[in-house]
């Protein structure tokens, strides 16, 4: 077991499971609402659940222990994350879950991209076939469903 919670796979996998919820729970929560509001609501709760989690397993660190560099990629990570939220609820309010989660999934394609690109980082031929179906499944299931 304790493998298994050391396991990146595992922890995709559950990741993989909580957006799938995190869907099919935000179309149903946003049919009465502005989607820019309901991002809000969701943000609240995330810091809140998870503030209660760093200070419960005694994660917390003093803000000055993190440097500079650290903040700058972090803030930028949290920008482009509230981004993708913004986007992503308004698109589940104006078209339907199965479709737009597989388009949001194309972020998987980009990553593999972006990855390379910017961070040097090597994919063989078969991860490239492994991107590529990954893009194209993303396009048959959102627009030819």
């Amino acid at each position: 077991m304790r493998t298994l919670l050391g396991s990146w796979q595992l922890w995709a996998l559950l990741s993989a499971a909580f957006a799938a919820l995190t869907a099919i729970f935000a179309k149903v929560g946003i049919e009465n609402v502005n989607s820019d509001f309901a991002t809000f609501i969701r943000t609240v709760v995330i810091l809140c659940a998870l503030g209660a989690i760093l200070v419960g397993t005694g994660q917390w660190v003093p803000v000055g222990s993190v440097s500079a560099r650290t903040y700058v990629f972090l803030v930028l990570s949290g920008l482009a994350t509230g981004g993708s939220w913004i986007c992503y609820f308004r698109a589940l309010k104006l078209g339907e879950a199965s479709r737009v989660a597989p388009v949001d999934k194309l972020s998987v394609v980009l990553v593999a991209v972006f990855g390379v690109v910017f961070l040097g980082e090597r994919l063989s031929p078969p991860n490239w076939l492994g991107v590529a179906l990954i893009a194209a499944g993303a396009v048959l299931v959102a627009y030819l469903g």
